[in-house]
């Protein structure tokens, strides 16, 4: 995938041009729809023959492909013209996401990989493959493959046979991108009583199991207390996922107070489950993604001084989503976290 900026002159491929709006798009969590119409004209631009493509844009019937509108078909007349097409140049920063401050870039430099992300086989937008070489364009050594678990329908989690076939795609890529290494893993469901969302053996099968609650998130503290201590005192759990499961908004702006909350936090002993954490060896997960945030300052301060690893993890559904490990790194800077209490800084994510 397209981390580093096209070339600003010369004829531009329209799939590559289409390809980085919609990682940029991704990136700064633009709207689905917005960026799945970017993608579909990708689709539907690559199926055409360079002939018909070039003759379509000089006509002016690009508009007549299903999928291909004002904006899409501007790009490509643009791309095919010579230089950057405006769509493309609105959205182009020219890097990939820095830190905000020297401490945070230090950690960002010191990461080794990714422990928390989706693709297609769950509710991402892009494949295995993808995923695992935007990391490597990133300078990560691994990515963690972290699709939902089967009973979170809404978000298409594997079952037992889909899981099984997607261990056998990552063994199949990790043949092709050595040394990069895809690890397996997992975003378990906790369920009500604090069960995990997959069966024993599979659990086994996990290089990591990211343990989070989707569900029953306004359940009352002394049951939701007692159901996130049990998850993540399993010992196949590697870290607790966005542990107050809050959004702040749909566009990752922090409201002016908790009140504006897009989805107000979970209700539970902070001591008594990180303390669980830190016994069972669970590492607290610094989550990235910029409309969560979570855990806030005070929960992840209480974490720390409790003993807790954390985990610096974007929670990506997309390539460009990959880049906002660095939100996590500057919120763990200012927390004065040392690099080696940062699981993804390990030349290995699982547990010590």
């Amino acid at each position: 995938m397209p981390v580093q900026p096209l070339p600003l002159e010369a004829p531009m491929d329209p799939v590559a041009a289409f390809e980085r709006i919609t990682y940029l798009l991704d990136r700064s969590l633009a709207p689905s729809t917005k960026v799945r119409a970017f993608q579909k004209a990708a689709t539907v631009i690559a199926e055409l023959p360079a002939d018909e493509l070039r003759r379509r844009s000089a006509d002016g019937t690009l508009k007549n492909l299903p999928g291909i509108g004002p904006s899409t078909s501007m790009v490509v007349s643009q791309a095919l013209a010579g230089g950057m097409p405006d769509y493309l140049r609105k959205v182009e920063p020219g890097q990939p996401l820095t830190a905000g401050t020297d401490a945070g870039q230090v950690l960002r430099d010191a990461l080794r990989g990714e422990c928390h992300c989706h693709t297609t086989w769950s509710d991402g937008g892009a494949s295995i493959a993808d995923m695992a070489t935007t990391a490597m364009a990133l300078g990560h050594a691994y990515i963690v493959i972290t699709d939902h678990s089967p009973r979170l329908t809404i978000a298409h989690g594997l079952n037992r046979e889909r899981l099984v076939a997607q261990l056998d795609e990552i063994d199949e890529l990790n043949e092709s991108l050595d040394p990069f290494r895809i690890y397996s893993g997992m975003e378990v469901d906790i369920l009500d009583e604090g069960e995990l969302d997959l069966d024993e053996d599979l659990l086994d099968r996990l290089d990591v199991v990211v343990a989070s609650v989707h569900r029953k998130l306004s359940m009352d503290r002394t049951p939701m207390t007692q159901r996130m201590v049990r998850a993540v005192s399993h010992p196949a759990v590697t870290i607790l996922g966005h542990c107050t499961g809050r959004k702040l908004s749909s566009d990752g702006v922090q409201p002016a107070s908790d009140a504006d909350l897009l989805r107000a936090p979970s209700n539970f002993d902070a001591e008594l489950v990180f303390t669980a954490c830190a016994q069972a060896g669970t590492a607290v997960e610094i989550n990235c993604r910029p409309e969560r945030q979570d855990p806030p300052d005070d929960l992840l301060q209480l974490a720390l001084d409790l003993g807790c690893n954390v985990a610096i993890d974007t929670d990506a559904h997309a390539p460009g989503q990959l880049e906002w490990q660095v939100y996590g790194c500057d919120k763990a800077a200012r927390h004065h976290v040392a690099a080696e209490r940062i699981l993804n800084t390990w030349d290995a994510p699982g547990k010590r």
